[in-house]
């Protein structure tokens, strides 16, 4: 499925980034990740108000260039032909500069590899479900007499919502029901062949969201991202609950009880301790490890998570934590920074298409906003040292987590700076000879 980061380093061929160069022997998927763009949609996704700049400073370009021409046929105003030509020059690399970037997105970036191999460029949606099932399904087939890890990051319930033309309709609910339950049909597909191949319980299972729903995707009045029921805010909103509080479902008959539930926080990075626990491994011990293996809580041999803090980033940007108090159960959330919503009590940044991490879009608290989740879980009423008669104590043990926490970070170089998010030719993954990256998995068979 959805790897989303990234192939090369150097050189179109190196790889580097590729899922086979960290850990998996088998690959199907798209490199990077699924964006309106790949459906030739009129409502672009890829920083949108950028592209928006782009293209009124391409404008202001081919105005003057038009301007100097026109003056100079006219001999309205003295001016070097010379001066015109290297302004339409400009002009011209400007624009292949920046319209290389998203103008080709569907040609680019909307593809599917088969190990290190393109085997769709671009990919063709309306037939990647059926395809990314049947490679799941005979990646089990193929390694059911021994033991396995499949990981399937679907492209479903994320814009622009591809779904098969016999489930659309299906659901009350819009196109994002009817990719739900377009998804659900491919995950009862996958249940079923572990089922049919008698793995059922000799299998761990494992079923989660890696965010809560994207308000801000709508298209007209039909709301595309989904609802986050009582929690505040949405995807990419760093501390809402709304964008982090997500469900996990767990199988494993015979192992684990069934009908459970257990309301601890934990998080998706305790997915690795738990398979290397599964397949009876041991995590780095020459490192701080932020995940825990879930199987103690899942077993009932623990009752409460490890997790005693979690930090809730924006990007690089600490913008809340929580803390489980171990003795009470309580669960506190502090956030330090939190988005601007556009308009104000909409709840969400409808106006710029995504909330941002920093500037301006960013009200900073001092002191920070303090909820406790076990009695407030939608975060509608911030504590203070006047309400709540713990509120001095929480934020003091808070910071000190977080200074903690700070010590056992390393520096990396920043992966969203400007430079590393421009367009790079020579790193451009292509089928074929670049820049005709062109080719579909049947016509090669062919």
């Amino acid at each position: 499925g959805k790897w989303h980061l990234g192939v090369n380093c150097r050189t179109r061929h190196d790889h580097c980034h590729h899922p086979l160069y960290h850990g998996f022997d088998y690959f199907y998927g798209m490199p990077f990740t699924l964006v309106n763009e790949c459906q030739d949609t009129d409502n672009p996704e890829l920083a949108k108000s950028l592209q928006d700049t782009y293209w009124f400073y391409t404008q202001m370009i081919i105005f003057a260039v038009f301007t100097l021409v026109i003056g100079k046929l006219a001999n309205l105003f003295p001016v070097k032909w010379k001066i015109i030509i290297c302004l339409a020059i400009c002009g011209l690399l400007y624009f292949i500069s920046w319209f290389s970037s998203y103008g080709f997105t569907k040609y680019w970036n909307c593809i599917l590899m088969r190990n290190h191999d393109i085997t769709e460029q671009p990919m063709n949606l309306q037939k990647t479900t059926s395809n990314m099932l049947k490679e799941a399904i005979t990646f089990i087939e193929r390694n059911k007499h021994r033991p396995f890890l499949l990981f399937v990051s679907l492209l479903h319930v994320h814009t622009p919502l591809i779904t098969a033309e016999k489930f659309q309709g299906r659901s009350r609910h819009g196109l994002y029901g009817d990719n739900v339950e377009e998804m659900d049909w491919m995950v009862g597909r996958l249940l079923g062949v572990i089922d049919k191949e008698d793995l059922k319980n000799t299998t761990f299972i494992y079923f989660a969201s890696d965010h809560g729903g994207f308000l801000e995707a709508h298209s007209g009045n039909s709301q595309l991202g989904g609802w986050n029921g009582i929690y505040k805010g949405g995807k990419g909103m760093g501390g809402w609950e709304g964008g982090i509080r997500v469900p996990g479902v767990v199988r494993w008959p015979g192992v684990l009880p069934a009908g459970a539930v257990i309301d601890e926080p934990t998080s998706l990075m305790d997915i690795y301790p738990t398979v290397v626990q599964l397949a009876g491994g041991a995590v780095p011990h020459d490192r701080v490890m932020d995940g825990h293996t879930l199987l103690p809580l899942l077993q009932g041999t623990e009752q409460h998570s490890r997790h005693e803090f979690l930090f809730h980033y924006c990007g690089v940007f600490l913008h809340a934590v929580r803390w489980h108090q171990k003795h009470s159960g309580t669960v506190w959330k502090a956030h330090y920074a939190t988005p601007v919503f556009q308009p104000e009590a909409s709840g969400a940044c409808f106006r710029r298409g995504i909330c941002p991490c920093f500037g301006d879009g960013v009200i900073h608290h001092d002191p920070p906003l303090l909820f406790n989740l076990s009695q407030d879980p939608s975060e509608s009423n911030p504590l203070s040292a006047a309400t709540e008669p713990l509120f001095d104590t929480v934020i003091r043990r808070m910071k000190r987590a977080v200074e903690e926490h700070r010590k056992t970070l390393t520096p990396v170089p920043q992966q969203l700076s400007p430079y590393n998010n421009i367009w790079k030719p020579w790193l451009q993954p292509c089928c074929g000879t670049f820049p005709f990256c062109w080719c579909h998995e049947e016509n090669n068979k062919a």
